[in-house]
């Protein structure tokens, strides 16, 4: 743990231009996990707004992963802003029209890794924040707690900060993450609860032998689909009251036979199962576990659970954030729990959450970007979600 940063500002960087940040939090290529420098310039923004920022570093070597939990007041409500500066990587940059760490701004368009997910956001919160120093910020309190690996295995990063977060009693009053939740349209979507993630991986032990002579041996394939079709006889549900249905993906089918005279010794298969509020990993594995010792009693599953379904149901801090939404864009957003995980799910462990950021449409693809006139909305949509809270 330490406190304070050495990262340098431009000397005439405007922290309440969301663009100006972002574009310098872009130039930095933080693919997962980040190095580090654009969360010591993130440290050092907040810093000079009165922030008491301590970076928060967990793991060893190649893991060693970056965080930062910031802080500005000591009243209540406390309300925290997450987030990452890790990125993806470019992938091929010869496919990218503006080089994917430039920064680029072209016909009202900013291009750059990170432009939407997430630093854009983090921009956003930067200059909102700014501007609610120059105008007076309430009796309340902001943090910020930013990680180095989201897009990554997510193992020494928030799941860490929070533990500490913890211990000395830094946990929020509420916290809005800032990925971007909207599809198409600026303010369509707030998510307020996510679906849950299990991966499982099932390797079904068979006797190897000539097709032949099929009584000598014990087909593992067969065995296996068995058991996938007794996975999938029937939808897991019909969705709930905010959730839609959950859904049982197979991935991944392998025997490793390339000869069409041989029953193989092996079988394996793969699968993914979102979920919704109707379940619980440990039931789902406790399920699977079931399903194989009935069609395939050798069966060896391994089950792992990247996140429990949660749902914060709307409060206070939620109808502020609405009307702000509201306000500044016309719409009225949709309280949604779709799509894939994040963050938010070892949020929900400690406090109420929600996620509002700006449109994800180009995330991880080829010219990320994030519409100009968009930040400066969403700067202005963070403004009034902060005054409106008290902070």
């Amino acid at each position: 743990m330490t406190t304070g940063t050495t990262g340098t500002l431009p000397a005439d960087l405007a922290l309440t231009d969301p663009v100006a940040v972002a574009r310098l939090l872009i130039r930095q290529p933080s693919v997962s996990p980040d190095p580090g420098a654009s969360q010591l310039l993130l440290g050092s923004m907040l810093e000079s707004l009165g922030f008491v920022v301590t970076h928060l570093p967990f793991g060893e070597g190649a893991e060693r992963t970056p965080n930062l939990f910031a802080r500005l007041g000591t009243g209540g409500p406390h309300i925290c802003y997450a987030g990452h500066t890790d990125v993806v990587p470019a992938g091929q940059e010869a496919d990218w029209t503006h080089p994917p760490f430039a920064a680029d701004i072209v016909d009202g368009v900013l291009y750059g890794r990170g432009a939407c997910d997430m630093k854009g956001g983090i921009a956003a919160c930067v200059a909102a924040i700014a501007r609610r120093v120059h105008t007076g910020v309430g009796s309340g309190s902001i943090s910020l707690l930013m990680t180095g690996d989201e897009e990554g295995p997510a193992t020494y990063g928030t799941q860490k900060v929070l533990e500490w977060m913890a211990v000395q009693g830094q946990i929020p009053d509420y916290c809005l993450v800032g990925e971007p939740t909207n599809p198409h349209t600026l303010g369509e979507m707030v998510k307020v609860g996510r679906r849950g993630s299990l991966n499982a991986r099932i390797v079904v032990e068979g006797t190897q032998g000539h097709v032949a002579y099929p009584h000598r041996a014990d087909n593992p394939v067969h065995r296996l689909l068995a058991v996938l079709d007794a996975l999938r006889a029937a939808p897991l549900d019909h969705g709930s009251d905010y959730f839609e249905p959950s859904s049982l993906q197979v991935t991944s089918l392998d025997v490793g036979n390339t000869a069409s005279n041989l029953i193989p010794a092996r079988a394996e298969a793969r699968l993914n199962i979102r979920f919704n509020d109707l379940h619980t990993g440990a039931a789902l594995k406790g399920w699977i576990e079931t399903v194989c010792a009935q069609h395939a009693p050798r069966a060896r599953v391994e089950v792992s659970i990247s996140g429990e379904s949660f749902f914060a149901p709307p409060g206070q801090e939620m109808a502020v954030l609405q009307q702000a939404i509201t306000e500044v864009t016309g719409l009225s957003p949709k309280l949604d729990t779709g799509g894939g995980t994040s963050d938010a799910r070892f949020i929900a462990r400690y406090c109420p959450v929600a996620e509002f950021g700006l449109v994800g449409a180009s995330i991880h693809k080829v010219d990320e970007h994030a519409a100009v006139a968009d930040m400066e909305k969403l700067t202005r949509i963070y403004e009034a979600f902060f005054k409106g809270v008290g902070v």
